[in-house]
């Protein structure tokens, strides 16, 4: 039961049982299976199925909470008995680029100190050449990482897949149909990261497969939360990291408008020296795989 529910937790976390697939690494009538299975068991509806997206229903927003309580059990389970006997240092040090910082590393530490209370954390955060640098310097033994798993002398191993999203107030009524053409795209009023970020670096190189230069940016800001609490305020729309705005989107905030076309993924990494070995690292790697729930 516990797989059922991880692939009903990625369905709605993505809202996407294409997506939940390629997440899991399961066919995608494996995930349609598992759903079904869910709902004729709980007698209930989970997903309306609209012609080119699902959401959740109201039943469906109430059984993800309760998914998240039975899986954060679940990993409490595996955390006490099967890790048990391994030996955690009192400080484990690594880098993580922005968005894992602000939106994924913090869930799974705080989890790693509630088995283990007495190990702290030392987080470097900065870009992902930032942190591929402390490691190739040795000012880091690992990191998790955006990035394109180019460095010869870094060893990257995918963590979860994470997808760029085109994003607007839920209330926004200016574009009634769930998908659009990269023509309307171009015509859009566009929040956007600032120069140098590496997300805004991913969106403009997937946007060249598209022929599009430049996007209609009406406002630069630093961050993704920022962006987000403009976008409460707005009609405009912006590029997120679906990792970012997972709550946004559960709570009504936020909504996804798909872009015919033009799907911008990359994947997140551990990182470290090629030949680098470390029982802290590969410990922490399997902690943070199990109790990450995608």
């Amino acid at each position: 039961m516990k797989q059922k529910f991880q692939i009903f937790k990625a369905a709605a976390n993505h809202l996407s049982f294409t997506k939940a697939s390629e997440q899991l690494f399961i066919s995608q009538p494996a995930v349609s299976k598992a759903i079904r299975s869910i709902e004729e068991e709980y007698k209930t509806t989970l997903f309306l199925r609209k012609r080119n997206s699902i959401e959740l229903t109201e039943e469906g927003k109430a059984f993800l909470l309760y998914t998240n309580r039975i899986l954060d059990i679940h990993a409490e389970m595996e955390n006490q008995f099967l890790y048990q006997k391994e030996h955690i240092p009192e400080m484990i040090q690594f880098g993580a680029s922005t968005t894992l910082v602000n939106h994924i590393v913090p869930k799974i530490i705080a989890r790693f100190r509630t088995q283990h209370p007495r190990t702290n954390f030392d987080i470097k955060s900065g870009n992902s050449e930032e942190i591929e640098e402390y490691i190739l310097n040795q000012q880091l033994d690992f990191g998790i990482t955006e990035g394109n798993n180019t460095n010869r002398k870094l060893h990257y191993k995918k963590f979860i897949k994470d997808e760029i999203v085109l994003v607007t107030n839920a209330k926004n009524n200016g574009i009634k149909q769930s998908a659009i053409s990269v023509d309307t795209l171009e015509q859009l009023p566009i929040i956007e990261r600032e120069m140098g970020s590496g997300t805004r670096e991913i969106i403009y190189d997937a946007l060249k497969s598209v022929y599009i230069k430049k996007l209609n940016n009406v406002v630069t800001l630093n961050s993704t939360e920022a962006i987000k609490n403009y976008l409460n305020n707005s009609d405009a729309f912006a590029l997120l990291s679906i990792s970012a705005i997972h709550e946004d989107l559960v709570t009504n905030k936020l909504k996804i408008i798909d872009i015919k076309n033009l799907t911008i993924e990359r994947w997140f990494y551990f990182v470290s020296r090629t030949g680098y070995q470390s029982q802290v690292m590969d410990y922490f790697e399997k902690f943070a795989r199990s109790n990450y729930n995608f």
